[in-house]
């Protein structure tokens, strides 16, 4: 591709006692006559850490080296200061971050990329998994992944399938296991891997998973090794508890729509699995709080249906008292206990799910953690679930691992109910209670979390630790917790030379992987105390986590590989760092195509306050944001590149647009263009912007006609009128209409988005200019996918790539190529104005400008989307 081939690329995994140790080559040359771009990318877990790369180019060796983050940010900022691309790792996926590093090297010359990554595999629902990206983009002479699995308690069963694997790629997946030793390879020829018989596309494309279990003759199994230790605790084939379960559900107005539909679907289906012996309620709270019954209520059939028929008729309106709702659920959990309704061996649970943040009673996030935490005491754990991006996460996860419990995001997506019930599934069915791993205090240092509230059924407790005497070689454990029908009590131990007699294939074990596995633990965790503390201990914590990514070259949160590179200029650094929640939100483009966390404080600057009527009746500020501003320029942001793409559309004053068509919906938005009062003779391209915007609902027979001068809305034959010097706040059947004077409106429509237009005032006597319109379009994604336009297209996630970078015609603004859409287009790096925070100067966006109407990246061609009139 593009005069380069990727000639090698071999993904190799050893997988010793859960602990995976993966690494990825590419070998590459360059086959064109020039120097060339060579691009590697690999996606790997996000519970990975990578802990090596290394380039070698022509026989030259440039590895990476790893850094505190403060120690590696003046080479970062150096490199960005040069218009160089630093940052070599962002997050790409729901489970997934990737990380990408390109080179120059000259014609005929080879590199060899290598990456390795660690990551502890986790146990649910009975199996391990690990999951593997494959994308090289390309045909590969000599592809292949092999995984090598050594575990000493033997293993029971072994699976591995591919997102990609057609029936003929089935059969190249080999796989065999016997005892402790398990061997999995997947190496499909060049011909196996063309999409079609005469294709130059390559078929590899998506994950490649792997799953296995391991034998269960014990409730554990210890492994003593070179002063470390590990324990794994997984009982099987013990009876479930009973559970309490309390749903506490936002039903605020932004969670109206397709969210609220999936979240009833999810509750329904969760129904279906909460057994006679159960006791459930639901707390709901948008303005209000209220709840189904008064107290926990057994799962008999009855209550079941009648639960059906409560989930069924719950709709979404007003703002957002998550304090209330979490109040109200733990005081109903508290009483219960404190009242014996429920079995004293029994599991309580508290699942609680929002798609906004605190407006309404306590609103205070530090206040609202200190009251739950207070209130539950630690006797059961709170798990938080965000839906979409206008949580703050960060509290969520904060309050959730404080309560012993855990955050978890949920995806807008088609599938957002399948992972509500997924995560319910995971937490749903605990047998054990306070289970506790005690070893002896006077042994042992250094020793992982070892109490858990909670063991569900095919999970697995990881415990780890660091001897005293780095000479010993026996450890005893006592292990306690509380069954569904009496307690478990009972001790184990495990000596070196046992753990020895079961290590004797040393082919399989990388390293001192019992120290590392330990590291890789304890730094996790260190990393997850961080979270929820404050002061000193946040520092010592910061402090020790630190020590350990630096010592065990694993980069964290906290540390930064530093790749040096050769470049044509003298060496060029990239840093890698390990992506955290959250999305660098950076200037905020124009014409914003997806979801933000922690949006809201960024647009508080440009849009009235929460408190004000622009937000009256929704849950909180609205996070889903695309909007088309100024000389009419649109810039895409692309999340996951943390990049924008830009394009203007070039028409003559009067031509009406396109911007959203929803067929579904019934809802339209249209553009009319106006020039400058006197049009430049000596410009090939006019001046022009929004002078007038059509908003229309053909299934409420509703018009609304916006210009610089006036609103005018029509329904049906009946029209109401109105001017931008008047304050008005119109609810009637379908349409809420707030107008802040001068300012801008806010128009709400029941089946969709709600559109912001921002007015643009310029003096009256300027001899060019005069007034025009923005639009913002709020939760865009309430719209169908059927969706079109100019910028209803773009409500859908969209991805591209970057080659050959290289001056253009103006020194500042370097030319590239784009793949996007499967176009290759010659891009421009440039800037366009964003007036959200400035009416009248703007504020310059970095993007890569598509020329010609930006043809190559919409739909058609830019006249498809000329229409004949405003509605």
């Amino acid at each position: 591709v593009n005069g380069i081939e990727i000639y090698s690329m071999k993904i190799d995994s050893k997988i010793t006692s859960r602990f995976a140790h993966n690494v990825v080559t590419s070998r590459a040359v360059n086959r064109g006559n020039v120097a060339k771009e060579v691009f590697f990318d690999v996606e790997l877990p996000k519970t990975a850490f990578i802990t090596n790369f290394s380039m070698t180019i022509d026989g030259v060796t440039y590895p990476g080296t790893i850094k505190e983050k403060e120690a590696a940010k003046k080479q970062y900022e150096k490199a960005v200061s040069k218009g160089q691309t630093a940052g070599l790792v962002k997050a790409s996926g729901r489970k997934t971050e990737k990380f990408t590093v390109s080179v120059n090297i000259k014609a005929a010359s080879k590199v060899t990329f290598e990456l390795t990554y660690e990551e502890l595999l986790k146990r649910q629902f009975g199996k391990y998994e690990m999951f593997i990206k494959v994308k090289p983009k390309q045909l590969v002479k000599d592809f292949e992944i092999e995984v090598n699995i050594f575990e000493p308690q033997g293993i029971t069963e072994l699976e591995a399938e591919g997102t990609f694997i057609t029936n003929e790629l089935q059969n190249v997946i080999k796989k065999t296991f016997s005892d402790k030793k398990g061997h999995i390879s997947f190496k499909p020829t060049l011909d196996q891997q063309r999409t079609c018989a005469n294709c130059s596309q390559s078929a590899l494309d998506g994950d490649f998973i792997v799953r296995y279990d391991v034998k269960r003759t014990t409730p554990d199994n210890l492994q003593v090794v070179n002063g470390y230790f590990v324990h794994f605790f997984a009982p099987t084939n013990l009876p479930k508890l009973p559970r309490n379960i309390i749903f506490v559900i936002d039903t605020s107005g932004s969670m109206s729509g397709r969210e609220m539909e999936q979240t009833k679907e999810a509750l329904l289906k969760i129904l279906d699995d909460i057994k006679e012996d159960d006791f459930f309620n639901f707390i709901l709270f948008n303005s209000e709080v209220s709840t189904w019954k008064e107290k926990l209520i057994k799962a008999t059939p009855e209550n079941l249906d009648e639960a059906r028929k409560f989930v069924k008729q719950i709709d979404a309106a007003g703002m957002t008292n998550l304090h209330g709702g979490l109040m109200r659920g733990i005081d109903i959990l508290n009483a219960a206990h404190e009242g014996n309704l429920v079995s004293s061996r029994s599991a309580s649970i508290i699942i609680m799910l929002t798609d906004g943040q605190p407006n309404v009673g306590v609103s205070n996030t530090q206040a609202i953690e200190t009251d739950v935490k207070k209130a539950i005491d630690g006797k059961y754990p709170l798990y938080n679930l965000g839906f979409g991006p206008g949580v703050d996460y960060g509290f969520l996860e904060k309050m959730a691992l404080e309560n012993k419990g855990l955050a978890r995001r949920i995806y807008p997506d088609s599938d957002a109910a399948l992972q509500l019930q997924g995560f319910y599934d995971e937490v749903s069915n605990p047998m054990l209670t306070d289970v506790e791993l005690n070893y002896p205090e006077n042994e042992i240092s250094d020793l992982t979390r070892n109490n858990f509230k909670h063991f569900y059924d095919g999970s697995e407790i990881v415990v780890a630790g660091r001897f005293i005497d780095s000479n010993q070689n026996h450890l005893t454990v006592d292990v306690r917790g509380e069954g569904a029908n009496d307690a478990l009590s009972y001790t184990t131990e495990q000596d070196a030379e046992q753990t020895a007699q079961a290590f004797q294939e040393q082919q399989y074990i990388f390293g001192e992987y019992i120290e590392r596995l330990w590291a890789y633990l304890t730094i996790e965790q260190l990393l997850e105390k961080r979270i929820a503390a404050t002061g000193e201990e946040k520092e010592n914590l910061t402090a020790e986590a630190l020590a350990l990514s630096l010592k065990y070259k694993f980069v964290t949160p906290l540390t930064s590989m530093v790749v040096t590179k050769p470049e044509e200029n003298g060496n060029e650094d990239g840093i890698a760092d390990k992506p955290t929640e959250g999305i660098d939100i950076g200037g905020l483009p124009t014409l914003i195509i997806s979801s933000w966390m922690q949006y809201f404080n960024k647009i508080l600057a440009f849009f009235p306050s929460a408190a004000s009527p622009l937000y009256r009746g929704q849950a909180s500020p609205p996070t889903w944001y695309t909007s088309v501003d100024g000389d009419p320029h649109f810039i895409i942001s692309v999340p996951q590149k943390k990049d924008a793409i830009c394009f203007n559309i070039n028409e003559n004053p009067g031509t009406v647009l396109n911007l959203i068509n929803d067929p579904v919906t019934g809802i339209t938005v249209n553009g009319e263009l106006i020039g400058d009062k006197k049009p430049n003779s000596d410009a090939k391209i006019q001046n022009s912007y929004f002078g007038k915007l059509g908003i229309a609902n053909k299934h409420l027979d509703l018009k609304v006609t916006v210009t610089p001068e006036k609103i005018t809305i029509q329904n049906g034959n009946e029209k109401t009128g109105f001017t931008w010097l008047d304050s008005v706040n119109l609810q009637q059947a379908g349409l809420t209409l707030i107008i802040n004077r001068k300012k801008n409106l806010v128009l709400s429509m029941s089946s969709g988005a709600s559109f912001v237009v921002v007015l643009h005032q310029v003096w009256k006597k300027h001899p060019l200019h005069q007034d025009f319109l923005g639009l913002y379009t709020l939760e865009g994604d309430k719209l169908s996918e059927q969706t079109h336009g100019l910028l209803g297209q773009f409500f859908r996630p969209i991805d591209f790539t970057i080659l050959e970078i290289h001056p253009g015609s103006d020194p500042k603004k370097p030319d590239a190529t784009m793949v996007v859409k499967n176009n290759e287009l010659i891009v421009t790096r440039g800037w366009q104005k964003d007036y959200r925070r400035d009416p009248h100067h703007g504020v310059d966006v970095p993007c890569w400008f598509v020329h010609d109407n930006g043809a190559g990246l919409i739909d058609g061609v830019h006249t498809d989307y000329i229409v004949s009139s405003l509605f």
